[in-house]
């Protein structure tokens, strides 16, 4: 584990959307054992509740509640009983997201409002609600936003999602500039493949399918969720204070194995290697 200060972020109040889960709940539990003090939202009171009471049993703060992001109403009420309970709030981290594979053909509306709605708007909407609270609070702060190594890039099966992340990339780095004056810092991670138990059933639902997508990554493994916690409880710590706009990758190099042209060469021997090296030789003159 990096040897942070154990108190990085100490007496930051932190709202995670989809906090009670996964890559949520993992950053969560990070930045809890730093000092914050934690808001954490989702749809299912049971989970959020067993989350709640499994950090507080190590001595973490944690308010929770319902709340649907896709529901601007829903997200006020979260974010005014937030800021009630901690006396403001100091990060936003945009974290609910929704996604499933699926060729874009068989897609209907609905199912592609099911991912625009919780990742695109709902990141826009919990933003808008925070930033402009602060705005008008005068205070700064930071907002995090996880998206995806493919929201540059682009990525088949996963359409919906691809747009979605890419709307929240471009809301991030438009605001960075935006809302910079008024002290609000704009940050957002790319992760590549973070297995998470719900992620899991739904994008990487065969063996063949796992060990396909590790043999992908020049690391020749899947993150573990502590490396993306550590990540993003450097970029919402003071410490980072200067980086804004950014959106840091961290997929063992994934994104980069499908980019460079001839990158599937790794796959050679050392044996093909030679035969290839003997065939550049310059031949002898009889």
């Amino acid at each position: 584990m990096i040897p942070f200060s154990e108190d990085l972020l100490q007496d930051k109040s932190i709202l995670i959307t989809g906090g009670a889960t996964g890559l949520g709940r993992a950053m969560g539990e990070r930045f809890a054992q730093l000092g914050a003090r934690l808001a954490i939202c989702g749809r299912r009171k049971e989970v959020l509740a067993e989350t709640a009471d499994a950090l507080r049993a190590q001595g973490c703060e944690v308010f929770y509640d319902i709340c649907d992001v896709r529901d601007p109403a829903q997200i006020s009420e979260l974010v005014e009983a937030a800021e009630q309970h901690y006396g403001g709030i100091d990060v936003l981290v945009n974290n609910a997201a929704g996604n499933f594979i699926s060729p874009t053909e068989r897609l209907s509306p609905r199912a592609v409002d099911a991912v625009l709605n919780i990742v695109l708007h709902g990141t826009f909407y919990a933003t808008l609600e925070v930033g402009k609270r602060w705005i008008e609070q005068g205070r700064g702060g930071t907002m995090l936003n996880i998206v995806t190594t493919y929201a540059s890039t682009g990525s088949a099966y996963v359409v919906p999602s691809a747009a979605a992340k890419a709307g929240v990339v471009a809301l991030t780095r438009s605001l960075a500039v935006e809302w910079a004056r008024y002290g609000i810092r704009q940050v957002a991670i790319a992760p590549g493949s973070f297995p998470t138990e719900g992620a899991a059933s739904r994008l990487t639902p065969t063996a063949e399918l796992v060990e396909s997508m590790v043999k992908h990554i020049p690391l020749g493994r899947f993150g573990s969720q502590e490396e993306l916690a550590n990540l993003a409880a450097y970029l919402i710590s003071d410490y980072a204070a200067y980086i804004n706009g950014e959106v840091i990758t961290i997929d063992g190099g994934e994104w980069l194995q499908g980019a460079g042209q001839f990158n599937e060469l790794s796959e050679l021997s050392s044996e093909q290697w030679d035969r290839l090296a003997e065939g550049r030789k310059p031949k002898s003159k009889p």
